[in-house]
């Protein structure tokens, strides 16, 4: 049997980590197992339909190298292949025509909650005869679910789960207006793309108790089911935008590389071991449902950013500049160009070492890039205006220097000057060179920013602050 596995997202909204992580496991076990990925597109719901939305869940596939086999199906466009099989169930008498009014279904609930019963539909059409049917009432279409014994799901993750069947209703696959309901629809389109693996969160371990009536009505096989355990925030509670970003999209726009997050996505909830950094090609190599844990998962941001930093720092120096390059243009307004890039790349070890986003990358790179005249933070200022002396005094040796101007002429410069004028701390020189050099007093190690910058720039940006 050839594995093929699904991802069907809600086009709503923007996609969320969770929705990113269940995609990545799907894909991971179909491409260990050499089977297909496919993607299907669940806008059956028109009102809050968004081809953005569609178009945002493509893009974060992209970006997280997931790739689909096959054209992305839009489940809306089968919305007659669905009634066919609604009208077949019918036929070989496995669902049935109801005719409640709403009135009676509101009168239904409410005595049985009086009662104490359950608020289940009554199943009063079920074996009813069809000639007594009202006239005046569109009726729905529901499935004739089993009243007696019990249903068991061995699912990969949860182990055998067992629920009694007379805590399964007869529920809709047919409004009243004709169109098909989630349920319905969701297990026509499994059969019909082949899916041989279900693979979602949790919460959808009760969906599956009811879809597999339909997939038992129509004599189907039924997928293998693996429910995911959920993220949570890391005060245990369900994660929510109270815990940070949610969106694939803003962790982009928070400077994290897509293979850092992927690869803490894959060990939320699964290992291989004490493994933390796992390549993509050992992912692939490695997945399984077995190592999948059934608590939890608890996100933490923390432990994304260090996974982050060790990604920064490992990457190849022109991926890292493509990936930093639309950051340089949306904050600085640059393009690390001509001898301005030439710098960045002369700098780029120490700043791949110190960065754990992107935006940090960028942050500090800025100075690399820039020309004059600089901008200076409120903190940098404050260093300037406090050692003038020192800056001049610097400027007035660099400017006289006819050798070299590397990292350890301008460290042994300033500690002279330290200790001249400033009792021999350091400090009190390095800080306002590097306020001077940079417009700020967060870099990497300023005396090799001078080497990298030139003396002629050096003196330029000391002359620009005098």
């Amino acid at each position: 049997m050839s594995v093929v596995t699904r991802f069907p997202p809600s086009p709503t909204g923007l996609m969320h980590v969770g929705n990113a992580r269940t995609a990545l496991f799907n894909w991971l076990y179909a491409r260990h197992h050499n089977g297909k990925f496919v993607v299907r597109i669940e806008d059956t719901d028109r009102k809050r339909h968004s081809e953005e939305a569609v178009q945002v869940i493509i893009d974060a596939l992209e970006w997280l190298d997931l790739d689909y086999d096959g054209e992305v199906i839009s489940q809306f466009s089968r919305l007659d292949r669905h009634t066919e099989v609604a009208m077949e169930m019918i036929a070989k008498g496995q669902a049935y025509y109801c005719y409640c009014s709403p009135d009676e279904l509101n009168e239904m609930r409410e005595k049985a909650r009086t009662e104490g019963q359950k608020t289940f539909y009554d199943r009063r059409w079920r074996d009813a005869d069809p000639a007594t049917a009202p006239k005046d009432i569109k009726p729905v279409v529901r499935i004739k679910a089993p009243i007696e014994g019990s249903s068991i799901i061995n699912d990969k993750v949860q182990g055998e789960v067992t629920v009694a069947n007379d805590q399964l209703d007869d529920f809709i696959i047919l409004r009243s207006d004709g169109t098909p309901t989630y349920m319905l629809s969701v297990v026509v389109d499994d059969h019909d793309m082949g899916v041989t693996h279900v693979m979602r969160g949790d919460d959808h371990l009760n969906n599956s108790f009811r879809q597999r009536i339909i997939f038992d009505a129509m004599g189907w096989d039924v997928p293998t089911f693996a429910h995911l355990p959920l993220l949570h925030g890391a005060d245990g509670a369900k994660f929510s935008k109270r815990h940070g970003a949610q969106s694939i999209a803003e962790f982009k726009e928070m400077g994290y590389l897509s293979e850092a997050l992927a690869n803490y996505l894959l060990r939320l909830g699964w290992s291989h071991g004490d493994e933390e950094i796992i390549p993509r090609d050992k992912a692939v190599e490695w997945f399984d449902l077995d190592h999948v844990g059934k608590a939890p998962a608890k996100f933490d941001f923390k432990k994304l950013e260090n996974l982050n930093a060790h990604y920064i720092n490992e990457a190849d120096n022109d991926y890292l500049l493509k990936q930093a390059k639309p950051f340089f243009i949306s904050k600085l307004g640059v393009e690390p160009t001509g001898v301005g890039l030439k710098r960045l790349i002369a700098g780029i070890g120490e700043l791949k070492s110190r960065s754990k986003t992107l935006l940090q990358f960028v942050d500090e790179a800025a100075f690399y890039v820039k020309e004059l005249p600089l901008s200076y933070d409120e903190k940098a200022q404050r260093n300037i205006d406090g050692a003038k002396d020192v800056l001049s005094a610097l400027l007035e040796r660099f400017e006289a220097h006819d050798g070299g101007f590397d990292a350890d002429y301008v460290q042994k410069t300033s500690k002279d000057i330290a200790g001249e004028m400033r009792e021999g701390k350091l400090g009190k020189v390095a800080m306002p060179l590097r306020a001077a050099l940079t417009g700020t007093t967060v870099s990497p190690s300023i005396f090799h920013a001078a080497e990298i910058l030139g003396k002629e720039e050096t003196c330029a940006r000391i002359k620009a602050v005098m």
